[in-house]
């Protein structure tokens, strides 16, 4: 799994790639902090090349979603398909998202 995160005209921009499984999901709670220290703000994140979310990656997503209501920021999904669209239909967790 690999996150990369740029800021671009004040609001941020998050492309996760791979999968996000328990092996990896206390680093990537790790790498949202930059996007979540700024949910003030737009955060986009692009899940074009996330192929699998598991549970603690999902919580990640949730905890940033509710810091930026906290916050009076906003947060969308863009390019969810395949795996990662049917794991969030399943858990519910679609309609808890922007997702465009």
């Amino acid at each position: 799994m690999n996150i990369e995160i740029k800021e671009l005209n004040g609001s941020y921009y998050g492309t996760l790639n791979g999968w996000i499984d328990t092996a990896v999901a206390t680093q990537f709670l790790e790498d949202l902090k930059p996007l979540m220290n700024n949910a003030n703000k737009s955060i986009v994140i692009d899940c074009e090349k996330l192929e699998y979310i598991c549970s603690l990656g999902l919580r990640g997503l949730l905890k940033l979603k509710k810091e930026t209501v906290a916050k009076g920021g906003n947060l969308v999904l863009n390019h969810v398909d395949g795996e990662v669209l049917k794991i969030l239909k399943m858990t519910g967790f679609l309609k808890l998202f922007d997702i465009r």
